[in-house]
C-alpha cells in the first residue's frame, strides 16, 4: 500500500516536472477550452434595473418577445371571482338540536315501533348519524357558482342549489335538495326504504336557519384564481420597455427578464458560427498569453508544474464568477440589485501572488478583470473598475504576508481601499441614496469575506499539490514547538544552535543575490536533522572533551557521519517535510569528501592512495542544483570551518571562504546549481561580512591595570 502511494506520487511528480513539450501542451489545451466555455456559455447581459429606481434613459426592446404580464393577469383573476356567489350552510347548533330532538323522540315514545316493524334502534340511529353528517356537509349556493366550479373542474358533490331570500328567517330546504340527501344517504341496499323515508320526513319537515360560510367561499375564489393561467403580452422590437425618468415596477422587471430570455434563445449557443466565434475568442487570448509569458516569464510555459498551477487557479477564479452571476441574476433570486458590484477577481490574485509572483499575478489580474467584465451579465464599467482597483491593492498588500491569518487582514485593507470607490459610483448616479449605499459597502464586504475564506481554504491545497513553497508555509516550519526543532533543541542543543548560525548566513547570502533567503533560514533550520539518530558523534554535540570517534576506525567514523543525510531523509519524510526541505537535506553536502577521516585512513595506509577507496569518503549527493542549495551548503561549510580559527578578523575570513568555495569549485560541486560568477563573488564577499558581525569584530581594549581609588 505504500509502495503503490509512493509510486502515484512519483507518477504525479513526473507529469509536473518541468520540459514535456506535449504535457505543457496539454495544459494549454485545457485552459483554451475552459475559457471557450466560460465565453461561450454567459449569461445574456441586459440592461439592470433596481425595483422602486428611475431610469436614466430609455430601454428599447432588442427583440419581439412575450412576458408575463402580472397586471393583466391580476385582471383576469379578479374578473374570474366576479360569478362567484354567496355560500351558505346550515348552522351547526340547530343541526345538533335536531339530531338531539330525533334522538329523545326514539327513546321516549314507542309509536315508531308499530309503524316501522321491520326496524331496529340501531337502524335508525346509524341512518340519523349519516343524514347529520351529509346535512353539515351541505353547501348552498346559486347556479353561477355552480357553473363556474364545473368549468374550472373543482368537485361539487356537496353543493346544492339553493340562496335563502333573507338569511335572517328561517327556510324550508328544497324537495329537489332532498331527493339528492335521499340518493347520497340512503342509497339502496344500506337502509330499509321505510327507514329512510321515516328519518328523511323528521329532518324534512324542519326549517332550517342557514349561514354565510365565507371559508368555504374564500377557499372557493382562491382555487378559482389559481385555476388562471398566466397572461402573457407580446411586445415588438423597438418598442419602449421603460421611458426616462419612470419608475420601475415589477412589470418592467419582468419584461426586461423576459426580453434576456428570448435574446439567449436567438442568439442559439449550439450554431457552429456561435461555437466558432468562442472558440476563436478565446484562441485570441490564449496566443496572446502564451505570447507574454515566453517574453516575460519564459520559465513558466518551461515548467508542466507552473503551468498547470496558474491554469488551475485560473479555471476555478471563472468558476467562482459563473457561480456568483448565477445566484447574482437568476431569474429566481435576482440579488444583483443588491450585489450590483461583485468583486471576485481578488481571489485569483492573491493565490497567484502567493504562489507564483507579483508580476504574473498583475497580469492574470488584469486579464480576469477584462475577461469576467466583458462576459458576466453585470455592468462591465463598474466592475471592472472595482475589480482591477482591488486586484492592484491585493498584490501591494499581500507582498509581504507571511502568515495565513493576514490573508483576513490583507482583503480588510482592499475592502477599505473600494470604499470610496463605491461611493463615486453611488455618487455618479442621480438617485443617490444611502440606502444603496449601505448594501454596496456591505455586499462588498461579503465578497471579500467569502474570498478571504476560499484563499485561507484552497491555499494549503495547491501548495500541498504542487510543491510550493510559499512565505506562509515556511513562517509556520519556523515555529520553536514544531517538533523536528523542539527534539533538536534538547538532544542536539550544539546541532540546533549551528543550523541557527547557518540559517542567518544563507538567509543574508541569498537577499544579497535576489534568492529566496526565507527558504535558507527555514530549511537550514531542518538540514542536520540526521544528527538527532547519534548526535554525540559531531563535535559540537560533545561536551567534556572526550571524542567518541578515538573508538572507531576511520571508516566507522565516516559512515556514521554520512548518515545523517539518508537518516535526516528518513525522518524528514517520517515528518512530512515538504520536498524541498527534503532535497536540501540531500544535497547540503553534495557528492563532498569527509576529507578529515579520509586523510587519517591514508596515513594509515602510509600514504598510498591506491589503498584507500574515496568513493567511501564520499557523501551520496546528489550535488546542489538550485543556487538556495549551494549557499546553504556554502554557508553549513563556511560555518563549521571559522570554528577552528585561532583568530577571527576579515582578512582570515576572507581567505577562509575563498579557499572553501575554491575547493567546491574544484571539486565539481558547484556544476549543477544555477548560480553566475557575479552571484558567487556577491555570495563570498556577503558570507564574510556577516561572520564577522557574528564574530563580535571589535576594536582590541588595553589590558585594564589595577587603578587608585579617590576618596
Amino acid at each position: 500500500m505504500h509502495v503503490s502511494e509512493e509510486k502515484k506520487q512519483l507518477h504525479w511528480k513526473d507529469w509536473l516536472g518541468d520540459g514535456h513539450f506535449g504535457k505543457r501542451l496539454a495544459v494549454a489545451l485545457v485552459f483554451f477550452i475552459a475559457l471557450a466555455l466560460f465565453l461561450h456559455f454567459r449569461d445574456v447581459r441586459t440592461e439592470v434595473l433596481e425595483q422602486g429606481a428611475i431610469a436614466d434613459k430609455y430601454i428599447i426592446a432588442q427583440v419581439d418577445f412575450e412576458f408575463a404580464d402580472e397586471d393583466a393577469t391580476q385582471v383576469i383573476k379578479q374578473q374570474s371571482v366576479r360569478d362567484i356567489g354567496s355560500i351558505y350552510r346550515i348552522n351547526e347548533k340547530q343541526l345538533r338540536q335536531i339530531r338531539s330532538d330525533f334522538e329523545s323522540y326514539l327513546l321516549t315514545r314507542q309509536d315508531w315501533r308499530d309503524k316501522l316493524k321491520q326496524t331496529t334502534f340501531d337502524e335508525l340511529y346509524k341512518g340519523a348519524d349519516a343524514l347529520e353528517n351529509a346535512l353539515a356537509a351541505a353547501r348552498f349556493t346559486n347556479q353561477r357558482t355552480m357553473q363556474k366550479m364545473k368549468d374550472y373542474g373543482l368537485l361539487t358533490d356537496n353543493y346544492y342549489l339553493f340562496t335563502p331570500e333573507n338569511i335572517q328567517e328561517p327556510a324550508i330546504l328544497p324537495s329537489s335538495f332532498w331527493r339528492q340527501i335521499r340518493d347520497k344517504v340512503f342509497a339502496e341496499g344500506n337502509f330499509n326504504p321505510d327507514t329512510a323515508n321515516f328519518i328523511l320526513e323528521s329532518f324534512e319537515n324542519q326549517t332550517w336557519n342557514l349561514q354565510l360560510d365565507g371559508v368555504s367561499e374564500r377557499n372557493l375564489r382562491q382555487l378559482v384564481q389559481e385555476k388562471v393561467p398566466t397572461q402573457y403580452t407580446p411586445v415588438n422590437a423597438g418598442d419602449h420597455i421603460i421611458d426616462p425618468g419612470e419608475r420601475a415596477t415589477p412589470r418592467h422587471l419582468a419584461m426586461l427578464q423576459a426580453m434576456k430570455t428570448a435574446i439567449a434563445k436567438q442568439r442559439n449557443l449550439f450554431s457552429i458560427q456561435t461555437i466558432i466565434g468562442s472558440l476563436l475568442m478565446s484562441l485570441i487570448f490564449t496566443v496572446l498569453s502564451v505570447i507574454y509569458f515566453r517574453i516575460n516569464h519564459p520559465a513558466i510555459l518551461d515548467s508542466v508544474r507552473k503551468m498547470t498551477l496558474l491554469v488551475m487557479v485560473i479555471i476555478l477564479t471563472l468558476i467562482l464568477a459563473k457561480l456568483a452571476e448565477y445566484f447574482l441574476v437568476n431569474k429566481t433570486t435576482y440579488f444583483i440589485d443588491i450585489f450590483r458590484y461583485p468583486i471576485i477577481v481578488p481571489f485569483a490574485s492573491i493565490l497567484i501572488l502567493v504562489l507564483v509572483s507579483s508580476e504574473v499575478a498583475l497580469f492574470a489580474s488584469a486579464f480576469l478583470a477584462i475577461v469576467i467584465g466583458v462576459t458576466l451579465a453585470i455592468d462591465h464599467d463598474r466592475f471592472l473598475i472595482l475589480n482591477l482597483i482591488a486586484s492592484w491593492v491585493t498584490i501591494l498588500f499581500a507582498r509581504n504576508m507571511h502568515k495565513r491569518k493576514e490573508v483576513f487582514t490583507v482583503l480588510a485593507k482592499v475592502w477599505l481601499t473600494c470604499l470610496p470607490v463605491i461611493i463615486a459610483f453611488n455618487l455618479s448616479q442621480n438617485d443617490f441614496a444611502i440606502s444603496h449605499l449601505f448594501e454596496d459597502v456591505l455586499s462588498s464586504f461579503v465578497f471579500l469575506i467569502l474570498i478571504a475564506l476560499l484563499v485561507v481554504g484552497i491555499l494549503p491545497l495547491l501548495e500541498s499539490i504542487f510543491h510550493v513553497m510559499t512565505d506562509m508555509t515556511l513562517m509556520e516550519y519556523m515555529d520553536p514547538n514544531n517538533e523536528l526543532l523542539r527534539r533538536l533543541s534538547v538532544e542536539a542543543p550544539g546541532t540546533y544552535q549551528h543550523c541557527l548560525v547557518v540559517g542567518n548566513l544563507a538567509e543574508t547570502a541569498a537577499r544579497a543575490i535576489g534568492a529566496n533567503g526565507l527558504f535558507c533560514r527555514v530549511a537550514t533550520l531542518y538540514h542536520d536533522i540526521g544528527k538527532l539518530f547519534n548526535p554525540h558523534y559531531f563535535t559540537e554535540n560533545q561536551l567534556g572533551g572526550f571524542n567518541i570517534h578515538q573508538l572507531l576506525t576511520p571508516l566507522e567514523s565516516t559512515q556514521v557521519i554520512i548518515a545523517h543525510v539518508p537518516e535526516g531523509e528518513a525522518l524528514a519524510r517520517k515528518y512530512h517535510l515538504p520536498q524541498s526541505f527534503i532535497d536540501i537535506i540531500r544535497e547540503h553536502h553534495g557528492t563532498t569528501l569527509v576529507y578529515y577521516f579520509y586523510h587519517k585512513q591514508l596515513q594509515q595506509m602510509g600514504g598510498d592512495e591506491s589503498k584507500v577507496d574515496q568513493r567511501l569518503f564520499r557523501y551520496p549527493g546528489p550535488k546542489p542544483h538550485t543556487k538556495e542549495s549551494v549557499i546553504i551548503m556554502l554557508a553549513d561549510t563556511v560555518e563549521a570551518t571559522s570554528r577552528s580559527l585561532d583568530e577571527i578578523s576579515e582578512e582570515a575570513l576572507a581567505a577562509m571562504v575563498e579557499k572553501l568555495v575554491k575547493e567546491k569549485t574544484d571539486d565539481g560541486q558547484l556544476d549543477n546549481c544555477q548560480l553566475t560568477f557575479e552571484e558567487l563573488g556577491i555570495v563570498k564577499k556577503t558570507l564574510v561580512k556577516t561572520l564577522a558581525i557574528s564574530g563580535h569584530l571589535r576594536v582590541k581594549y588595553p589590558e585594564k591595570k589595577g587603578l587608585s581609588k579617590k576618596s
